[in-house]
């Protein structure tokens, strides 16, 4: 098991506007599954998930496993959702990113592997200046494996 720390900063506030419409009271998860999870105001200073994941070695490629990880093997990513919440905590999605494991540099997953943990650093504000969408590889993320 490896301890994945999902560290977002420069989030772009609780206001957006997809496809020019106006949505507010923005939040950002990880997506579990179907569900978004663990869900930040879009507006703080920096938002932090911790997640439990597996690496397995599968015929000389390691690979991702568990709830939190999407896609096909050889294809793996993590789900950041973006969603609107309603009063009642009813949470509408209008945007996602993708934290694509599969560019994790192979040296750092090794030291992932031995430390036991995984962390990315990302900057959740995108180009258009609002929430980060998309596939999202290096340079946007950047991937290291720290020694407790």
């Amino acid at each position: 098991m490896v301890i994945l720390e999902i560290v977002g900063t420069d989030l772009p506030g609780r206001h957006a506007c997809p496809d020019g419409r106006l949505v507010d009271n923005v939040h950002v998860g990880v997506q579990r599954g179907r569900e978004p999870v663990e869900l930040v105001p879009a507006d703080v200073s920096e938002a932090r998930w911790v997640l439990e994941v597996d690496v397995v070695e599968r015929e000389g490629r390691r690979d991702f496993r568990g709830p939190w990880i999407q896609g096909r093997r050889g294809e793996r990513f993590v789900y950041l959702t973006w969603g609107h919440v309603e009063g009642d905590g009813t949470f509408t999605m209008f945007r996602r990113a993708k934290l694509v494991l599969d560019r994790v540099p192979g040296e750092i997953v090794d030291a992932a592997v031995r430390s036991g943990r995984l962390r990315a650093r990302v900057g959740l504000t995108g180009r258009d200046g609002g929430p980060l969408c998309a596939r999202v590889d290096p340079p946007a993320v950047v991937w290291d494996a720290p020694v407790s």
